[in-house]
């Protein structure tokens, strides 16, 4: 058997995780049409078939499998030694790929993003905003974002952002004027809510802490969006009550124009957390991003830590 071409390999590799030739070209900014020729040539030199093609879906043979496991160490290994050429000296180089969710791609990220920039300037990054867990590996990223509840065990991960987050509840003055002020989540159910609807089309129940336990609602609603801006300006215009993150509602209630109800029913939860393979060869942009969040969590620490002195 003739030497096989490492780019025909590649190409393989990627439409595997990818589970698709569009979303393979997509992530290596190559055409579907040039991937599908390199898998086929690779299929022709080994005479056998190593993807079922239908034209709803791309599953691995299990030849396929059997290729793609060996594959894997050999390609992670090369990947390293690629992002090291490329670096000079300690300074890494190259894309860094992170799938976060809406709060964080919104709240948490853009500062840290952009420090970590400035520092690392031979550094460029991606971010996909999806509230979905991802399999970072299969979908192409290099780490991902998202809360505890929802971290595979297989994954490392270190706390990114504030350490603890908190939902809150609100509403207009024109809507409580005209329909009361709720005293109990239970009340809720008798208002009209603001749901917001994940990409994955589940209805984010409202979560509270009552009496040393959490519970969970599911009121009715007058709107339902996937978008949190709308929902923002619909409790703003007085339309129902609105239930999200503390740091979504913070700017209206600051200025009026949303008022905090059932705060003492608020629920408390750890922050988001940047998740990652844990693999022997990590690619140097996402090295260096996992020593600064290190670094800027130590900070955090240490400035509580004296403010907790000083008072």
């Amino acid at each position: 058997m003739n030497q096989l071409p490492l780019a025909d390999l590649d190409a393989f590799a990627a439409v595997a995780a990818a589970r698709s030739f569009r979303k393979a070209a997509r992530l290596r900014a190559a055409s579907a049409s040039a991937l599908s020729e390199a898998v086929r040539r690779l299929e022709s030199q080994l005479e056998i078939r190593l993807f079922n093609r239908t034209t709803r879906s791309v599953t691995l043979t299990d030849a396929g499998e059997r290729l793609l496991e060996r594959l894997r160490p050999g390609l992670a290994g090369i990947e390293a030694a690629l992002e090291a050429v490329h670096e000079q000296g300690d300074e890494p180089a190259g894309r860094l790929r992170l799938n976060v969710p809406g709060i964080v791609a919104r709240e948490v990220l853009p500062p840290l993003a952009c420090r970590f920039l400035v520092e690392h300037p031979r550094v460029s990054m991606e971010v996909t905003t999806n509230d979905a867990l991802v399999d970072v590996l299969a979908e192409g990223f290099d780490a991902g974002v998202r809360y505890e509840e929802a971290l595979h065990q297989d994954m490392i991960a270190i706390p990114i952002g504030p350490p603890r987050q908190r939902s809150m509840t609100a509403a207009s003055p024109d809507y409580l004027s005209r329909r009361g002020v709720p005293t109990v989540p239970a009340d809720l159910m008798r208002h009209d809510c603001i749901l917001h609807r994940f990409d994955s089309g589940r209805i984010v129940p409202w979560e509270f802490q009552e009496d040393g336990r959490e519970i969970a609602l599911h009121p009715a609603g007058r709107i339902i969006s996937g978008n949190v801006d709308m929902e923002l300006a619909a409790a703003i215009a007085g339309i129902g009550i609105v239930h999200t993150f503390e740091e979504f509602l913070a700017p209206a209630i600051a200025d009026g124009r949303l008022i905090p109800i059932l705060s003492e029913y608020d629920l408390w939860f750890s922050g988001p957390f940047l998740y990652y393979p844990s693999r022997a060869f990590m690619p140097g942009p996402l090295r260096a991003f996992v020593d600064f969040i290190k670094a800027d969590n130590r900070d955090r620490e240490r400035r509580l830590r004296h403010n907790g002195e000083a008072g």
